[in-house]
């Protein structure tokens, strides 16, 4: 791995080698071409008249192209030094330096330029002369205060040309003279134009760009290979001096004048409090003179500033008292005080960072010395002492080994009589114990030594697991451990190996730039040569990266300057490097070097800035950066990127916001609403909204749910919840919501604008879920899908109001289909979600292709609303099915005519017919039981009975039974019927077979009802006298005892074409003894008796119909939802945004004939009941 690794090291530093040799090689070569131009123009060998004569000197020809002259730029260049080259131009010389002195030149065109003067300068001899003469022109003093500011600017810019084009000429010697350098300069830094402001800022201008180009003419040192071709131009001492002097001269006189300047500034603020402290406010006068004021002197200072750098020489320095950032005047009388910017803005946003970037962990808390290199000198001192205690040690050794062989001598000499055999014995035993010492010496040395490289193993293995570790270290506790572990492994080549593999960073790995460069500061306090070490390895790749100048690697660059950014903050990299990396972007702000600039603003400069030694180059490289970006033509993204940027250093300065100022009332119901309103605290809200006062906060709670889409999206079916709530007891409100929801819907359709978009699909899902809860009609529902679809269409603000590329009308269908369309499943309201869908279809082919995400959620929409349904492709087939829709809707409009004027006819008489048909009922035993059905008020519930197949259709017969369509309320889910959507004004007819299932199903309801009814009468209660059967099962006729009426049939009313109008025949019931007999008797009509009988009549018999009319509504409202509701309890529920169910339970109310439908609501934590007419 490593060695692979070491491998890519390599060729990387191969190829940059390479490109570095390739560079230099360029910049080689145009020195030498500039050094051979200049040979050729020092040394030219012009034509002679013969050879100029056989070229074109026609005036016409010699006129273009000196026409041409007055426009060179790079790209024309070639061309016209071929038309040069084509033409004789000895006659028109003076004509072609006039042309070239008047030509605008830009700094990309001087090198063209200088070409194609030398080109004429080798042709013919008297051009250079007149060239230089035209040029000088440029300079000489005008009448400035009689020109406007537009001349005026426009002659600086050709000053600032003229000036780089003699510099380059003299360059490449078509002017050999250099005392005209003289002459220009002295001009410039004459004390006569410090007199007026705006000539003096041009002349720094001026002369800054002049020390840039002309350091050799000031003796500046000179760096890279141009330093030989300009030791060659021959500029002596002397005048070097005199251009130094003058620019120094100049450069005093400057800073006197910001000096005085800056006291007259200073003045002017102080004069400016005490008006303030007096008056309370500043005029407007003072005002304008003072802003002008700090803007002439920060513009000096900027130049100045500017010249200073181009000398290599330290700006002035200030003091620093805050008057050149003193408020402007208008700021100030509208605030009522000058506010006091002296004090300033602190380097950190907060704490936070603060204490990351400035609190470092202290390591020799944490760390032996020993293991930080501080006590070296120690060692040494150790090491010597133990290197002189064996020094003694062996000296000791060898006196000792001395004094044996004397102490033997002595032996010797008292015992004569030793052999020398033995003495020989005894140098062998020495010799073999010595030979023991050493081979013991060799063991305990190479047991050392394989100690010692266990440990360097160790110690290896150990490093390689803390580099490891490296990149997952992204919070400042684990950076600040690992830096306390590796100082337990530090050595000289670790640190180069830690230095190495925190430069190789992974470019995609920004996050970890700012622990790394933790980690290296606070190491940096005892290891000096990591930082420097990588801050200069961080510098050659910036120096590489921007030469190279190619349009690949950016996250390279990126990485690269955003770590010398961070290493700033640490105050690791100094900000003169910074700087230069700024400038150095700055200088050729094109492509990539955008981005790096941006990059490194964006991750030091807001601490530059507010810094106060870097405040003043930062605000000058930040006024230079927009100046280029205003210049420059950037594409959107890196406009956006400048300014990004430049805001994010230096944010424009605003009023802080002031938050409205709410009553407690409205801020707890706000609180309510946005805050804790919850699919399990939905009852609590309930109650608490409804005990507030409601007279008081009605139009507030109104505003409020208006604001769904402020709120959360998926929360929008519970504000729909509190609205059927509270509609139990506040039925207006429910009424003004649905009415401002419209209302809302339609004012964006108008308006249609990109901010209220959130807005508008809110009040789409807000009207979708007020369906659901049965505030709204269907009919309501499809004209607000048509009113989507069609308006501004037709009229000349189409084009503004549903433009064809926007197809935001198109989300807003889908949004509310996809609410309550699973609905739309039977009867009329799936045709007329059928017929809506096609002309959806033919829209949305009218837009054009549209984008995927759209797409996808059209597919998502007509999978779970109509699976089967055709999506057309193409215009023409949509054309040709609605067509096809139209024709069947005309063959079909006739019979509904017909049938609703057979309708109309029976009406008169339909109450009439409606009695007569009970009486049939009643003939067949049938009625009795229905009317005891009806007065029972069991309420059954109508969802969970056998009813759920009756259609919405059927309410539009015209048959005499069913004449309960006319209801008063009309908001129930009958009414979708009623207002029934037309295309083209044709009538839809009954299906047949929806007739036949309603025929059907209503016999299933009535038998039923019967059988319920007959268990119900043998538990009647017994009467005082029992009534004969013959009575019940009779022919039906009325029947009075005790002279009461004994039932809702009870009496007989005569037919007046029978001629007896005026008299009711009964029966009444009479008992002598145990027998029990009928009596029948005639009383008068208008007896109060048959009066109040007829009344109750007519009462029953209209809260029959009206009972018969809910009923058959409700079915077909239900069939409707038994679909929707399965759809729902999958689709909703577990989103935990449509969490509502319903359940439907009919009684009847007998106060006039109304009834009253409570609908059950249950949506997450509780559970109440919304009361429908």
């Amino acid at each position: 791995m490593d060695h692979h690794q070491e491998e890519e090291s390599n060729r990387e530093k191969q190829d940059d080698e390479k490109e570095a040799l390739a560079r230099l090689e360029e910049i080689k070569k145009s020195i030498e071409a500039k050094m051979a131009l200049r040979q050729n123009n020092l040394n030219p060998e012009r034509p002679d008249s013969a050879y100029l004569r056989t070229l074109d000197s026609s005036i016409k020809r010699n006129t273009a192209v000196i026409k041409k002259l007055k426009q060179i730029n790079e790209e024309q260049r070639e061309g016209l030094m071929d038309d040069l080259r084509s033409v004789n131009l000895s006659k028109f010389v003076s004509e072609a330096v006039t042309a070239i002195c008047e030509a605008k030149l830009k700094s990309s065109d001087i090198q063209a330029a200088v070409q194609i003067c030398s080109l004429l300068h080798q042709r013919y001899k008297e051009f250079s002369p007149s060239l230089t003469q035209g040029l000088l022109k440029v300079f000489l003093p005008g009448k400035s205060a009689e020109d406007v500011d537009a001349d005026r600017n426009s002659k600086a810019m050709k000053k600032r040309s003229t000036l780089k084009l003699l510099l380059e000429l003299y360059y490449v010697g078509v002017i050999e003279d250099s005392n005209i350098f003289i002459s220009i300069i002295k001009d410039l830094t004459s004390a006569e134009h410090m007199k007026d402001r705006d000539t003096t800022q041009t002349n720094l201008t001026l002369l800054a760009g002049f020390a840039r180009q002309g350091r050799v003419f000031l003796g500046l040192p000179i760096s890279g290979q141009d330093e030989d071709f300009f030791k060659g131009l021959g500029v002596t001492a002397e005048q070097k001096k005199n251009f130094k002097k003058a620019f120094n001269t100049y450069y005093d006189a400057l800073a006197e004048l910001l000096q005085s300047e800056h006291k007259s500034l200073q003045q002017m603020e102080k004069e400016n409090a005490k008006l303030v402290n007096a008056k309370g406010e500043l005029s407007e006068d003072s005002a304008s003179s003072y802003e002008k004021l700090r803007k002439s002197y920060d513009h000096l200072y900027r130049n100045i500033s500017s010249l200073a750098e181009a000398l290599d020489m330290q700006p002035p320095i200030m003091p620093e008292d805050g008057t050149t950032r003193l408020t402007a005047g208008d700021e100030a009388s509208s605030s009522g005080a000058v506010k006091d910017t002296s004090v300033p803005e602190p380097v950190w946003d907060d704490e936070e960072t603060k204490t990351f970037y400035e609190c470092l962990p202290d390591l020799r808390a944490f760390v032996p010395a020993v293991l930080l290199g501080e006590v070296e000198p120690a060692k040494t001192k150790n090491k010597s002492s133990e290197s002189s205690s064996e020094v003694v040690e062996s000296q000791q050794t060898a006196e000792d080994t001395t004094e044996f062989p004397a102490d033997s001598g002595n032996m010797a000499d008292v015992s004569i009589t030793e052999q020398p055999k033995e003495k020989d014995d005894v140098d062998k035993e020495k010799a073999k114990g010595a030979k023991k010492e050493k081979g013991k010496e060799k063991d305990s040395d190479k047991k050392l030594e394989n100690e010692k490289e266990k440990g360097k193993s160790l110690d290896v293995a150990n490093f390689e697991r803390l580099l490891q570790r490296l990149p997952g270290c992204v919070s400042r506790d684990l950076i600040d451990q690992l830096t306390v572990e590796y100082c337990y492994l530090n050595s000289k080549t670790n640190r180069k190996k830690l230095v190495k593999a925190l430069f190789n960073v992974p470019r995609t790995s920004l996050e970890l730039l700012a622990y790394y460069s933790r980690m290296i500061a606070t190491l940096a306090t005892c290891m000096k040569d990591i930082p420097s070490t990588l801050v200069q390895m961080l510098e050659e790749e910036f120096n590489y990266l921007v030469h190279k100048k190619d349009q690949m690697n950016i996250e390279s660059k990126i990485r690269n300057i955003r770590f010398i950014g961070e290493l700033c903050k640490f105050k690791i990299v100094p900000s003169g490097l910074v700087f230069s990396c700024l400038k150095a972007c700055l200088d050729d702000f094109t492509h990539h070097n955008i981005d790096v600039a941006c990059n490194l603003l964006e991750t030091c400069g807001r601490f530059l800035y507010r810094s106060p030694e870097t405040t003043l180059r930062m605000t000058n490289m930040l006024d230079i950066l927009m100046r280029l970006k205003n210049v420059k033509n950037l594409d959107p993204r890196q406009s956006t990127l400048v300014e990004n940027a430049y805001y994010l250093c230096k944010p424009p300065e605003r009023s802080a916001r002031i938050s409205k100022a709410r009553p407690p009332l409205h801020q707890y119901i706000r609180k309510l609403l946005f805050s804790d309103l919850d699919k399990d605290s939905i009852t609590n809200v309930l109650k608490q909204l409804r005990k507030l006062p409601w007279s008081e906060c009605e139009q507030y709670i109104l505003k409020c749910f208006m604001k769904v889409h402020k709120g959360k999206y998926g929360q929008i079916h519970l504000i729909a919840s509190l609205t059927s709530g509270l509609s139990r007891h506040h039925e207006e409100f429910a009424v003004a919501i649905v009415d401002e929801v419209l209302e809302e819907i339609r004012v964006g359709l108008e308006l249609n604008e990109y901010g209220a978009q959130q807005k508008r699909l809110a009040h789409m899902r807000f009207l979708g879920e007020l369906y659901n809860y049965e505030h709204v009609d269907s009919s309501v529902i499809f004209e607000t899908l048509y009113l989507t679809l069609s308006y501004g269409h037709g009229t000349s603000e189409q084009e503004v109001l549903d433009p064809p590329e926007d197809f935001f009308r198109v989300r807003m269908v889908i949004i509310l289909l996809e609410t309550c369309g699973h609905y739309f499943d039977r009867g009329s309201s799936k045709k007329r979600l059928d017929q809506f869908l096609v002309h959806f279809q033919r829209y949305t082919l009218s837009k054009g292709h549209l984008p995927l995400d759209i797409e996808f959620d059209l597919q998502d929409l007509f999978a779970n609303l109509r699976p089967n349904m055709t999506r057309y492709t193409t215009i023409d087939e949509i054309n040709a099915a609605i067509l096809q829709l139209e024709e069947r809707e005309h063959a079909s409009a006739a019979d509904k005519v017909s049938v609703e004027r057979h309708s109309d006819t029976k009406r008169p008489g339909m109450f009439l017919n409606c009695k007569s048909n009970e009486k049939n009922i009643g003939e067949n035993g049938e009625a009795p039981k229905e009317e005891s059905d009806s007065d029972s008020g069991s309420g059954s519930a109508v969802r969970d009975g056998q009813n759920e197949e009756l259609d919405d259709g059927n309410h539009e017969r015209g048959s005499d039974s069913d004449d309960g369509d006319d209801y008063e309320d009309g908001v129930g889910p009958g009414s979708d019927d009623d207002n029934e959507f037309r295309v083209r004004q044709k009538v839809v007819t009954v299906d047949p077979e929806e007739q036949a299932d309603f025929d059907q199903e209503l016999k299933a309801l009535l038998q039923e009802s019967i059988e319920q009814r007959k268990l119900e009468l043998r538990g009647r209660p017994a009467l005082n006298m029992t009534i004969p059967m013959s009575v019940f099962e009779g022919s039906g006729k009325d029947h009075h005892h005790f002279g009461r009426v004994t039932g809702d049939n009870g009496e007989e009313v005569v037919d007046e074409e029978n001629g007896e109008p005026r008299e009711v025949q009964v029966k009444v019931l009479v008992k002598r003894g145990n027998k029990q007999q009928t009596k029948q008797m005639l009383i008068p009509s208008d007896c109060s008796l048959v009066q109040s009988t007829k009344q109750k009549e007519a009462a029953d018999l209209e809260e029959k119909q009206d009972i018969k009319r809910l009923v058959l509504e409700y079915n077909e409202r239900d069939e409707e939802e038994a679909n929707g509701l399965g759809t729902q309890a999958s689709n909703w529920i577990p989103g935990g945004s449509r969490g509502n169910t319903r359940s439907t339970g009919e009684g009847s109310g007998k106060g006039g004939g109304s009834r009253h439908r409570f609908v059950y609501h249950q949506g997450g934590g509780g559970s109440y009941y919304s009361r429908r007419k």
